[in-house]
C-alpha cells in the first residue's frame, strides 16, 4: 500500500513502476501516511496527473482505479498489478517497491528482474485459429538448413518437438506469435500489424510540390520476418545512390549508406518492436538526405538512449534467437556498436536514435563529414599512383625503390615526380632524406 496525499505525476509514475516491478499493490490518493483524508479530489485532478504519469512509464503500467466518497472527502484507490514486464521511467530508472519506499535496485537485481519477468510473454501466446498447416514448410526447411550450417547442436526428436522447444509452437500444435512471425505462410492474416511499409520521399520532408503526393515509391511488405527483411533490404538497395571508387587496380561500389548499418536497422526494427501495438507497422522512410527506420514500441526494459550501446535487452527473445540461428544476426548484442562504426568509417556522422513512448527511430544521414580514404585517393591520380597508395595501405610505407619495382617499365624520374605529386596533394608524408627516404600516409 502507498499513500499519496495529492496526485503528482512524477511521484505517481515512480510508485506505479515500483509496484509493477514488484508484487503489485494499491496507491491511495488523497490520504496521508497516517491514513487520514486530507484533501478533496476531483476526477480532473486524478485523470490529468494519471495520464501524465502513464507517459513517464516505459512500457505503460496497466492500472485500475476506483473512487470512494467519504464524509471528509474523496479517496481514489489506484490498483497496480504485478507486471510480466520490466518497467522503467523515461529517464531509464528502474524502481522496485520495498516497504514504503520506491528504491532503485542494483544492476545485478535489474538483470535478474529482466530475466525472470516474461517480457516476451506476448510472443509466446498462441495465435487463435492457427494450426501447424499455417506454417510454411519451405521457410522451415531453410531455417533448419541454415541453423545446422551455423554449427548449432543437433536436434532431438522431430520438427514439431523443436518448434515447441524454441517457443514457436505449443504442445497442442498451436503456433505461437513468435512461430507465426518466423515461419508463417501469411503472418499478417493473424497479426496485421507485423508488416513493413517502405516510402521513398522526393525531398527532405514528406510534403509534395503543388499539392501532389510527397513520395515517389510506396511498398507494403508482408510474409515471415526473414522474407520481409530481405525484400526490405533489396528495395532500399535499389533506391540507394551508388558511387564507383577505384582502389589500386580494383573498382568498388560505394553505397549511399553502409550495407551493414542499413541491414542492422532493418533487423532490429522487426526483432525488438512491440507486437502488441495493433495498427502500427514498421516504417522505412527514405528521404533525399536520410534514411529512417521506425519501430513501434518504446525502448524495452531498462534500455535508454544513454546506455543503448553498452546494455542489451530483448522484448522478443524467441524472435531474436530465431533470426540469430537463421544468420540474420551475426553476434548477439554487438549490432548497435558496429552500426555506429560502419557509419563513421564511411565518413558519415553517427546514427541518430530517437525514443518515444510508442516508437523508436534509427536515423542514418547520407551526408559525409569526410570522404572515405579510398575515395580521396582516387581523385586526380594516375594508375601508377593508385598502385603506390595501395602498397602503402598494405605495407605501411613505400620507398622510391619499392615504387620502381611496382612499375619496372617507368622512367625513374617519372617515379620521383609521382611521389612528389602525392606529397604535394597531402596524401603522403615524406620521412628522412636521400637514401633513407620513405613515404607514409599523411
Amino acid at each position: 500500500m502507498a499513500y499519496i496525499a495529492r496526485p503528482e505525476a512524477k511521484l505517481l509514475a515512480e510508485t506505479m513502476v515500483a509496484f509493477a516491478n514488484a508484487d503489485g499493490g494499491t496507491i491511495l490518493l488523497g490520504v496521508d501516511e497516517q491514513g487520514q483524508i486530507i484533501d478533496y479530489l476531483t476526477d480532473d485532478d486524478v485523470e490529468g496527473e494519471l495520464v501524465r504519469a502513464m507517459v513517464m512509464c516505459r512500457p505503460p503500467v496497466v492500472t485500475e482505479w476506483e473512487q470512494h466518497q467519504f464524509p471528509d472527502g474523496v479517496v481514489v484507490a489506484l490498483k497496480v498489478a504485478r507486471s510480466p514486464e520490466l518497467h522503467a521511467l523515461m529517464d531509464g530508472r528502474v524502481l522496485i517497491r520495498q516497504g514504503r519506499e520506491n528504491r532503485p535496485p542494483s544492476g545485478e537485481v535489474i538483470r535478474h528482474l529482466a530475466a525472470t519477468k516474461s517480457s516476451g510473454d506476448f510472443e509466446a501466446e498462441p495465435v487463435s485459429g492457427a494450426t501447424l498447416v499455417d506454417l510454411d514448410k519451405h521457410v522451415l526447411d531453410e531455417y533448419m538448413r541454415l541453423r545446422q550450417e551455423r554449427g548449432s547442436r543437433s536436434l532431438r526428436g522431430n520438427l514439431q518437438d523443436h518448434l515447441i522447444e524454441i517457443g514457436a509452437m505449443l504442445e497442442d500444435g498451436t503456433p505461437t506469435v513468435a512461430g507465426m512471425l518466423l515461419f508463417g505462410k501469411s503472418p499478417q492474416s493473424f497479426l496485421p500489424q507485423s508488416g513493413i511499409i517502405f516510402v521513398k520521399f522526393l525531398g527532405k520532408d514528406a510534403r509534395g510540390r503543388d499539392g501532389l503526393a510527397g513520395y515517389g515509391r510506396r511498398v507494403e511488405l508482408d510474409g515471415p520476418l526473414a522474407r520481409m527483411i530481405e525484400r526490405a533490404w533489396n528495395i532500399v538497395r535499389e533506391e540507394m545512390r551508388v558511387e564507383a571508387v577505384v582502389t589500386g587496380l580494383r573498382r568498388k561500389e560505394l553505397l549511399e549508406y553502409p550495407a551493414f548499418a542499413v541491414r542492422e536497422a532493418l533487423v532490429n526494427s522487426v526483432c525488438h518492436r512491440d507486437y502488441r501495438l495493433s495498427g502500427r507497422k514498421v516504417e522505412i522512410r527514405m528521404y533525399s538526405d536520410r534514411l529512417e527506420v521506425i519501430s513501434p514500441g518504446g525502448l524495452p526494459g531498462y534500455i535508454t538512449l544513454d546506455n543503448i550501446v553498452e546494455e542489451h535487452f530483448s522484448r522478443n527473445p524467441r524472435v531474436v534467437s530465431g533470426l540469430f540461428q537463421w544468420g540474420y544476426i551475426e553476434e548477439l548484442g554487438l549490432g548497435i556498436d558496429r552500426m555506429i562504426e560502419e557509419m563513421l568509417e564511411n565518413g558519415h556522422t553517427a546514427p541518430d536514435f530517437e525514443a518515444k513512448p510508442y516508437a523508436f527511430t534509427v536515423r542514418l544521414h547520407n551526408t559525409r563529414e569526410r570522404e572515405p580514404a579510398a575515395q580521396r585517393w582516387s581523385s586526380n591520380m594516375n594508375e601508377r599512383q593508385m598502385r603506390a597508395m595501395s602498397y602503402v595501405e598494405q605495407n605501411g610505407r613505400i620507398t622510391n625503390r619499392d615504387y620502381r619495382q611496382l612499375c619496372p617499365d617507368v622512367n625513374p624520374e617519372t617515379i620521383r615526380l609521382d611521389l612528389v605529386d602525392l606529397v604535394d596533394k597531402g596524401l603522403l608524408l615524406k620521412i628522412g632524406d636521400k637514401k633513407g627516404t620513405y613515404y607514409i600516409l599523411k
